[in-house]
């Protein structure tokens, strides 16, 4: 199970194709719960050997994966609810110390981690700095 955490995304590899990054995705991690920039939210479960990612809140879906640090970055590789595969490269973001939580409400879910919070709702996610 990953540790409470702000999260930069550096590259993504679908299906085995080459590590790239097309846009600026950040994940937080609140104790069992998360919230991606790119529009879903949820729990976070862990079975003993992979992360399970509920999406509560947004993008519908469950991926369901591996971590490994390398050096400061986290390694997450997996497979989505459609077969695809996926390898990410995420750096910590700073200023994650500090307060951090998780709420929720009809159609919303917000995580905050130190000065980052993510909010999701219906419309996708958005990130801020504080």
């Amino acid at each position: 199970m990953p540790e409470p955490a702000a999260w930069l995304r550096r590259g993504i590899s679908r299906n085995g194709g080459p590590l790239v990054e097309d846009s600026e995705v950040v994940w937080l991690q609140a104790g069992p719960y998360f919230a991606d920039s790119r529009g879903f939210a949820g729990v976070t479960s862990y079975d003993g050997s992979r992360v399970h990612f509920h999406h509560l809140t947004g993008e519908p879906g469950e991926d369901t994966g591996s971590l490994r640090s390398e050096g400061p970055n986290l390694v997450e590789w997996g497979t989505n609810t459609d077969g695809s595969t996926f390898l990410e490269v995420w750096t910590p973001l700073p200023a994650a110390d500090g307060e951090s939580g998780s709420w929720s409400g009809p159609g919303y879910h917000v995580v905050r981690v130190g000065r980052h919070v993510v909010h999701v709702d219906s419309g996708g996610g958005t990130y801020a700095r504080l």
